[in-house]
């Protein structure tokens, strides 16, 4: 209102930069606790870029990853609507952007990083858990109906077998290779490594980031954005939409029957148990 205002005054106006943040585990986790979907965060990409006349976008980024095909089509939109508007985007590194936390990262044209921060983990890994023994010990017989030999590949309730494993290795390999694409098209000359020490899944500090030129500079939003626009740059803050039980709770959590309360609970713990494992990776 108050920018509106001076500009029908014909006064200067402050310059104006977007702040949209992206944080948590990338992938769908569960109705009352919203990973980093395009889905989720679409209309807060829109929201980020549609003012006009501000000077750039920046992305706060805090994230260990998860979903490649979430983090690429959420960094895919950055850039689609970076390129229509014609806005710099500045990424800035809290705790944590590794893995798919990084690529998105690579959707800005600028990476800053807080010198303590965790960068990289360009890789792929896929966990699970093999319950074969325990079934046989309490005594319980898996039976398992497929039409297709591979339908039932990987089952964590029968042993494991090395061509499924194979199998796996050759997908990870793919999304490795696109994910290894996306970083050397976005970074270019910046990167001051070879592959063997870049992509083997291996994170860093910041501080180290800079020199292997997976960031290109150390430094935080407030100071970096003053520095560069002046000390009366205003931050548009763009809000994320929460999961949709989270906004009924908060609506009207008393009225929603008991079973949708257990059943969002239970959902919550498990993933609140996968999202943990995800940050203790990098030691957070």
């Amino acid at each position: 209102m108050l920018v509106r205002l001076r500009r029908a005054l014909g006064l200067a106006t402050p310059p104006v930069v977007s702040v949209l943040r992206l944080s948590g585990v990338i992938g769908a986790i569960g109705p009352m606790r919203g990973g980093l979907t395009l889905e989720a965060t679409a209309e807060s990409i829109e929201r980020a870029f549609a003012p006009k006349d501000q000077q750039a976008v920046a992305l706060v980024i805090n994230s260990p990853g998860g979903s490649p095909v979430q983090s690429a089509l959420i960094g895919n939109r950055i850039r689609q609507l970076a390129d229509e508007k014609k806005l710099p985007v500045l990424a800035f590194v809290e705790d944590v952007a590794a893995s798919g936390g990084y690529w998105l990262a690579c959707a800005a044209d600028e990476i800053i990083a807080d010198p303590a921060s965790i960068v990289g983990s360009i890789g792929v890994v896929s966990q699970g858990f093999g319950f074969q023994d325990l079934l046989a010990r309490i005594g319980v017989e898996r039976r398992v109906y497929t039409a297709g030999r591979n339908k039932a590949m990987l089952d964590p309730f029968q042993p494991e077998k090395s061509e499924d494993v194979e199998r796996l290795k050759a997908l990870q390999l793919e999304i490795h290779a696109s994910f290894i694409a996306w970083v050397k098209a976005r970074r270019g000359p910046r990167l001051k490594a070879d592959d063997d020490t870049l992509f083997t899944g291996e994170f860093w500090t910041g501080s180290r980031g800079l020199g292997l030129g997976l960031v290109d500079s150390l430094g935080d939003l407030r100071a970096t954005l003053r520095a560069r626009f002046g000390d009366t740059v205003r931050f548009r803050l763009v809000e994320e939409r929460k999961p949709w039980l989270a906004r009924r709770l908060g609506m009207a959590g008393a009225a929603l029957p008991a079973a949708d309360l257990a059943t969002g609970a239970a959902a919550g713990l498990v993933a609140a148990a996968e999202q943990r494992a995800l940050w203790a990776r990098y030691g957070l």
